[in-house]
């Protein structure tokens, strides 16, 4: 739909109603954006494997002929953690907000909608899913070398386990956003095996100790009563 440039933010549409298409990805290409459309919900998953860098934010409607929207934010969610999702959907039964929302997705628009709201949401989502990760200022800041599978605290390296990386690439990519342990149980073990809801909170706890270890008048990583955890950097 766009001609891609690899200095824009590359927002990947999904979206069967080719009005709507058009007239989000003019918006987001006049604010910026380089977009890309896809109709088919079977046609999302072999389009993102296939590209060495993805988008980093999916439009994804709900109801999408092939693989639906709900089935595909798991997905994106559990490959690529980094790539926020945006949810369209005309079904505005509060239980699909939650189920949306618990499925991974970042934020959640319903139609009819104004292709303007669409593009401050979009422009909100990537702030927040950056500010996680922005590199550090002064060497003050909790930051993620995912290529060496290391996080640095004030240039400090963590000394994380693997899982312990993950969990805390999972929350910072998502900052505010809380994780129930059965999320987070998905991002430690990819292959579901069976595993006591004990052992997330026992990696959380080693992880907010290492954490500690540099920062321990700074908590980060945060319980919240009865649900999970959320890593929420302080202002």
């Amino acid at each position: 739909m766009s001609t891609p440039d690899t200095d824009q933010d590359q927002i990947l549409i999904v979206e069967d109603e080719p009005k709507i298409a058009r007239l989000v990805a003019d918006y987001l290409q006049g604010s910026g954006f380089t977009s890309h459309h896809l109709a088919h919900g079977d046609a999302v998953l072999p389009w993102l494997e296939a590209r060495s860098t993805r988008p980093e934010l999916v439009l994804l409607d709900l109801m999408l002929p092939g693989t639906d929207g709900l089935t595909l934010c798991r997905e994106i969610r559990q490959r690529w953690p980094a790539v926020a999702i945006i949810m369209l959907t005309a079904r505005v039964e509060e239980v699909d907000r939650l189920l949306g929302l618990e499925l991974g997705a970042d934020d959640y628009i319903c139609k009819p909608f104004s292709p303007r709201e669409v593009v401050a949401r979009t422009r909100a989502v990537l702030r927040r899913s950056r500010a996680a990760t922005s590199p550090a200022t002064g060497g003050s800041d909790l930051v993620l070398d995912e290529e060496g599978w290391r996080a640095l605290a004030d240039g400090h390296d963590l000394g994380l386990t693997a899982v312990e990386f993950q969990l805390l690439k999972v929350m910072m990519h998502s900052p505010g956003r809380i994780f129930t342990r059965e999320q987070l149980m998905d991002h430690m073990y990819r292959d579901h095996r069976i595993v006591s809801e004990r052992t997330v909170d026992s990696h959380i706890k080693k992880l907010r100790r290492k954490i500690a270890e540099t920062w321990p008048e700074r908590e980060v990583i945060r319980s919240v009563y009865g649900v999970g955890y959320k890593y929420q950097p302080e202002e």
